[in-house]
């Protein structure tokens, strides 16, 4: 039994939510491969390298993946993975878009946002915006399958020695190309990473009041997120969604500002060690997951908080 991770990385280094998925590895037993699929991609594969447990590293290193475009990148890693037991990734917007068409290549079943692993061929996942746990048995010959980040705590970046090979292989679809992007840059720690997760809701009632949050969260180094209601509403980025159609996360601190919380919300941030809420409605859903809850005007509490602080 061996087990291939794939690593999500911008070519000079890896994304420290790979790592999740190397514990989650760890739980099935047998090698542990992780492979690295970019463009001048050295940097990345050498930090895989030094991952605690790892066996080997493998780089495709090819300027048709220079982008990760899925049409491109699914391929190669289908080609690689014929030869493990389990393939995985962590469940990014990079893995939710290429490890179904890993699957279908492979013609098995994909398996996502496992949170658990009970054996080889049995796992753990949520269900209806995570009321529901549901547990899955796959009798494929490849297990596919993405992995919540939040359920499994990161592997030791540092302790391994893994050796790295190199695959000669290119899969260039030819049916997409890459246009641009537009690069979100942020002091602030990343949602999915940061410690403390200051989000607030359409309750914040503009974009300008989100001002409050940002002045909160430097002040505590957190990262500041939104609820969906918020984002719809054009107050801020869809980058700073929280919720099952958002960003999963779990910090230490979660504090809650004009959020209700809807169920889609709850499903993105309900495993945080504590959850603190600040709303004027008492009857909110939001203080029913809530450790701590302040029934007020945010308008009022948050000049306060931040005055405190000061």
């Amino acid at each position: 039994m061996s087990t291939l991770v794939i690593a999500e990385h911008d070519n000079e280094s890896m994304n420290i939510a790979t790592l999740n998925s190397v514990t989650a590895a760890q739980s099935l037993g047998g090698d542990i491969d992780i492979l690295v699929v970019g463009s001048a991609c050295q940097g990345a594969a050498e930090q895989a390298a030094k991952v605690a447990g790892i066996n080997k590293v493998i780089v495709a290193d090819n300027s048709v993946y220079s982008h990760a475009l899925a049409e491109n990148v699914a391929p190669m890693i289908a080609e690689v993975a014929a030869g493990y037991s389990h393939v995985m990734a962590t469940s990014t917007s990079m893995a939710k878009n290429v490890i179904p068409r890993v699957a279908a290549l492979l013609d098995v079943q994909p398996m996502s946002d496992i949170t658990a692993v009970l054996s080889e061929d049995t796992f753990k996942r949520p269900i209806y915006a995570g009321n529901l746990i549901a547990t899955i048995h796959s009798s494929d010959a490849v297990k596919v399958m993405t992995v919540r980040g939040t359920a499994f705590d990161a592997a030791p970046a540092q302790g391994g020695s893994a050796s790295i090979e190199a695959v000669a292989s290119a899969h260039d679809a030819g049916i997409s190309k890459f246009v641009g992007e537009e690069v979100a840059k942020s002091d602030r720690p990343e949602l999915t990473a940061a410690e403390i997760v200051i989000s607030g809701g359409r309750g914040m009632a503009n974009g300008e009041n989100f001002g409050m949050l940002y002045s909160l969260a430097d002040k505590l180094g957190a990262a500041v997120g939104a609820s969906r209601a918020a984002v719809d509403a054009g107050f801020v980025p869809n980058d700073m969604q929280v919720g099952q159609t958002g960003k999963i996360v779990a910090p230490d601190l979660y504090v809650a500002v004009g959020i209700s919380g809807a169920i889609q919300h709850l499903a993105g941030m309900k495993d945080s060690k504590v959850i603190v809420a600040i709303n004027k409605d008492a009857d909110a859903p939001i203080f029913a997951v809530a450790d701590y809850g302040l029934v007020a005007d945010l308008f009022v509490a948050m000049p306060e908080l931040d005055a405190a602080l000061s």
